[in-house]
């Protein structure tokens, strides 16, 4: 039943977002980007290209991200049904968007992250890496940990997503991008090479969410 309800309000949204331009995605930004309310501090620059250097990020990986927008911004609401019908699949995701009273999933709640995630896509593929940028990761961080997840969009779910899925998500996230990359007229060459950097950059990203998740000595 859960994943027919997710799979019907995939469906809808992605009738309701097709065609949207990154104007319209721009204008789904919240208040409260950047507004980190735990006593976690985002991560400074200087630590975060240390970070860059762990993964193997470079230049030539915020060349492919940005090479890859214009692939998948045209793109972006197919992309989304993927990951949606990928959840809406698995009970154990859906969950994390479920009412704590009646266990069924909230569209509304769902309809709300899938505009952000889309958004996501295209602030990753812009790559610009700034202090700014790390403030909402940590943001985005509380978002999934009891500090601060449901507040934003003031709904009843599940109070915390179990940093498990946070991690494994990556390889589904990254995996299902590939086919995407390959629709530019680009060479086999440089989608490999957007692939690749995508693949840096979420694992990137899920490194910084998980900040909330341990004490500051251990992160």
């Amino acid at each position: 039943m859960i994943t027919k309800f997710v799979t019907a309000g995939v469906l809808c949204l992605g009738a309701a977002l097709s065609g949207c331009s990154t104007a319209e995605y721009a204008g789904s930004h919240d208040a409260s980007y950047g507004m980190v309310t735990s006593q976690a501090k985002p991560m400074s620059m200087s630590d975060f290209d240390l970070l860059k250097k762990s993964v193997l990020f470079s230049d030539d990986d915020v060349r492919y991200l940005r090479m890859s927008r214009s692939v998948l911004e045209p793109n972006v609401d197919e992309l989304l049904d993927v990951w949606y019908g990928f959840v809406g699949a698995n009970p154990h995701l859906v969950h994390y968007f479920s009412d704590r009273t009646t266990g069924e999933p909230n569209g509304d709640y769902l309809a709300a992250v899938r505009v952000r995630f889309g958004q996501w896509v295209l602030d990753t593929a812009d790559a610009r890496f700034d202090q700014a940028w790390l403030n909402r990761q940590l943001e985005f961080g509380l978002r999934h940990h009891r500090l601060k997840k449901n507040t934003t969009d003031g709904v009843d779910a599940v109070e915390h997503i179990h940093f498990r899925h946070l991690v494994a998500l990556h390889y589904p996230v990254t995996t299902t991008m590939k086919p995407f990359l390959a629709r530019g007229n680009h060479s086999e060459q440089d989608v490999q090479g957007m692939y690749e950097a995508w693949r840096k950059a979420v694992l990137m990203t899920t490194i910084l969410w998980s900040q909330p998740y341990m004490a500051p000595e251990d992160f």
